[in-house]
């Protein structure tokens, strides 16, 4: 229910970048590498703060991103936009978990849901990508982590365990849990919608 008004693919408005763009850039082209930042930079800043909520840590996220994308550009054929793309979404995913592991701060912990409710289909439809996303931020972190990597990027739980030193049976568990927290949470948005139980 909640992945169906998920964006999952970068689309920054108005993008400027062409693969020639992105060949000056692995030619060490200052004004290059300075277009792909100011044309994605906020972008992987949204990216990073669904994993970090805290800008400060999302802001240095995206910095070591960048570094990591420029000092290694050069050693990969592009042939089209998108892949390229997800190659600098996979940078930043993978620098926010580093940090996450760093602070030793992954909790896979069970919070109280709200069982045997549904959201209506209508609630979700006024939601706001805004609103959405921050319902996402919201969640704790063992939650929002594996819901960003399963339902967002599209890891599978085998892939999330591995990344995350979890079990795959606590990826689906975490899951469950991170859906179900959601649903609580667009559930309060408009309390009327909690006295509709799943028969």
């Amino acid at each position: 229910m909640i992945d169906e008004f998920i964006i999952t693919t970068i689309h920054p408005q108005d993008v400027l970048i062409t693969l020639s763009t992105i060949h000056e850039a692995q030619k060490k082209s200052a004004p290059a590498q300075r277009l792909l930042f100011n044309t994605y930079g906020k972008v992987l800043f949204r990216l990073a703060k669904r994993y970090l909520t805290d800008p400060a840590k999302a802001e240095d996220a995206v910095a070591e991103s960048f570094y990591i994308l420029l000092q290694t550009i050069d050693t990969c054929c592009f042939v089209a936009i998108p892949p390229f793309e997800m190659w600098m979404k996979r940078i930043v995913v993978n620098e926010c978990l580093k940090m996450i592991r760093k602070d030793k701060r992954f909790d896979i912990l069970s919070y109280p849901v709200l069982e045997g409710c549904i959201v209506d289909d209508e609630l979700i439809e006024h939601l706001t990508a805004e609103e959405i996303f921050r319902l996402i931020e919201e969640l704790p972190l063992g939650y929002r982590t594996v819901f960003n990597l399963y339902e967002i990027e599209g890891y599978s739980h085998v892939e999330i365990a591995e990344m995350l030193g979890i079990s795959s049976g606590t990826s689906k568990s975490q899951l469950s849990k991170a859906k179900g927290m959601l649903q609580k949470k667009i559930i309060d948005l408009n309390p009327a919608y909690a006295k509709r139980k799943v028969i």
